[in-house]
């Protein structure tokens, strides 16, 4: 297939466009290269991309209507996977411009360029934070999200709506993916595994909130890939047992359906942080703080609805995990070796 991926230097696109290269798709991969974390390490990423013959870059930024109209009818991909965004929950409280331009400008963009280019399948990245001020556990696609606490997962919650709305009147299939914690080499800088590992090996104390009371279902990025990569490959379809008389979230009368994509199994923070000290070697010095705006206590993701469609779900331990990316994070950043 052609697919189009948004959001290809960063930490999933990369990877996900990795796995479709190497099983013989062909990927256009876009992204604009935001300064919004190191520009070096989405450069590096890219690398591994530009030795494929199947891919080609470029440089653009979804929220730019004029540009992302002509990319989809000079290319007409056969699926899009959508995971440009701006990221982020704290960021979002100080800059939310950022995230309407972003999240809901460039997704609409993107809804637009699938519907007048044939596209016929939209898989794009949604959250777990989409469950806001949800306490039930474990999360499911089937509970109403409707009490976000970040603009960031508002936008999320947004690009649901948006995207239902276009497979109800144009039968755009459509899936969201709602991802959660996810981890693995080549990761995200601003995310706590990648924060916690720079300041143990430089010295430093690590910034642990709510007092490291809190949980979160961390999902290796192999594991994530393996999930994309299949649902990709399946455009969503109408629901048969839908009834609007009692309407679930999760799918509908329309093409249109939700996922999460997740480990099904919580960590408790200070667990990950046990697990990492013994993958450095070294012991970390705690600043215990309180949670934070926008900051939930827990995530736990239902996921059976990947292991009955599709029989896959995420499983790799997070002790694996853990030292995998501590190995890559040693050789990327020739990091000294625990003493």
């Amino acid at each position: 297939m052609k697919i189009l991926v948004t959001g290809a230097a960063g930490f999933i696109g990369s990877a996900l466009a990795l796995r479709l290269l190497e099983r013989g798709d062909e990927v256009i991969g876009v992204d604009n290269l935001n300064p919004y974390y190191d520009v070096a390490l989405k450069e590096a990423r890219l690398d591994r991309l530009r030795t494929h013959a199947g891919f080609r870059e470029v440089r653009l930024d979804v929220a730019d209507r004029p540009a992302v109209a002509e990319l989809f009818g000079a290319e007409r991909p056969t699926a899009v996977v959508h995971l440009a965004a701006q990221a982020g929950v704290r960021y979002s409280i100080d800059h939310p411009e950022a995230y309407i331009s972003s999240n809901l400008v460039g997704f609409a963009n993107i809804l637009e360029g699938c519907r007048h280019s044939g596209v016929q399948h939209l898989a794009y990245a949604s959250s777990s934070s989409v469950y806001g001020a949800n306490t039930r556990l474990p999360f499911s696609v089937d509970d109403p999200v409707n009490h976000p606490i970040s603009l960031y997962a508002a936008t999320k919650k947004a690009n649901e709506l948006m995207a239902h709305t276009y497979s109800h009147l144009y039968g755009l299939p459509t899936t969201g993916l709602r991802f959660f914690t996810v981890y693995g080499p080549w990761g995200r800088p601003d995310m706590a595994l990648f924060k916690f590992t720079r300041a143990i090996l430089a010295g430093e104390p690590i910034d642990v909130y709510n007092h490291g009371q809190m949980q979160r279902d961390f999902t290796y990025i192999d594991d994530i890939v393996e999930c994309v990569t299949r649902i990709v490959d399946r455009p969503a379809v109408p629901d048969p047992a839908w009834n609007s008389d009692d309407p679930v979230p999760g799918t509908s009368r329309a093409p249109y359906r939700l996922y999460n994509v997740g480990n099904h199994q919580p960590v408790e923070l200070l667990h990950l942080i046990r697990v990492l000290e013994a993958a450095l070697g070294r012991r970390a010095e705690l600043r215990l703080l309180p949670l934070q705006p926008g900051d939930v206590l827990a995530t736990f993701a239902d996921v059976e609805g990947l292991v009955q469609e599709f029989g896959v779900q995420p499983a790799t331990p997070i002790e694996v995990g853990i030292e995998r990316f501590v190995a890559w994070y040693r050789d990327f950043y020739a990091a000294p070796e625990a003493r």
